[in-house]
């Protein structure tokens, strides 16, 4: 689907809530642009509805360009509970493409924290936090556990607090105060 400024909240924010979207940034006149999208329509395709396209002229769209930092097309950006969570610029072959959407139509990275917690019966109050959406609360009861724990455990539980940082966002101000604060424990 073709997304503008006005349709963008709804159609990849909102969206991206129920299911991954992928948005190609491109232009009319970008011949890379005019390569990679057919080998992202048919791939997206082949996943039976599994992950959404939405494409954004950058040209007509430059505030959501801007918003994004697109510097080059095409951009492909993939969104996932309203966040950017994998992206790549330029054309990709077909085998690239079908592991990076295959990599979105799986469980989030927060899905896969918590099914590990709950496998191993580890620290439940993570899990409930996890649960009931409040990723700041889990990330501040890892860092606890981290600055606690012993080197195997501090990484461990470090490799969870990353991949919740992905889900968040790079930009999301959770991920970067817990980011720094990992940072400095760690190192």
């Amino acid at each position: 689907m073709d997304v503008t400024s006005e349709t963008f909240q709804r159609d990849v924010i909102e969206r991206s809530r129920e299911l991954p979207v992928v948005v190609d940034f491109w232009a009319p006149w970008c011949a890379p642009c005019t390569m990679l999208g057919p080998v992202l329509e048919k791939e997206i395709e082949e996943r039976s509805g599994a992950v959404e396209l939405a494409k954004i002229d950058v040209d007509e769209n430059q505030d959501i360009a801007a918003m994004y930092s697109i510097r080059g097309i095409p951009a492909v950006k993939a969104f996932r509970g309203g966040n950017v969570v994998a992206e790549f610029v330029g054309v990709q072959p077909a085998p690239a493409i079908a592991r990076f959407l295959d990599q979105l139509s799986g469980p989030s990275a927060t899905e896969q924290v918590l099914a590990e917690l709950k496998s191993s019966g580890e620290a439940p109050e993570v899990a409930a936090a996890l649960e009931a959406g409040d990723h700041k609360q889990a990330l501040e009861l890892l860092l606890e556990q981290v600055r606690g724990g012993d080197d195997s455990e501090r990484q461990r539980l470090g490799r969870y607090m990353i991949a919740l940082f992905g889900d968040l966002g790079a930009d999301n101000p959770v991920s970067l105060q817990y980011r720094r604060q990992l940072a400095s424990t760690l190192y």
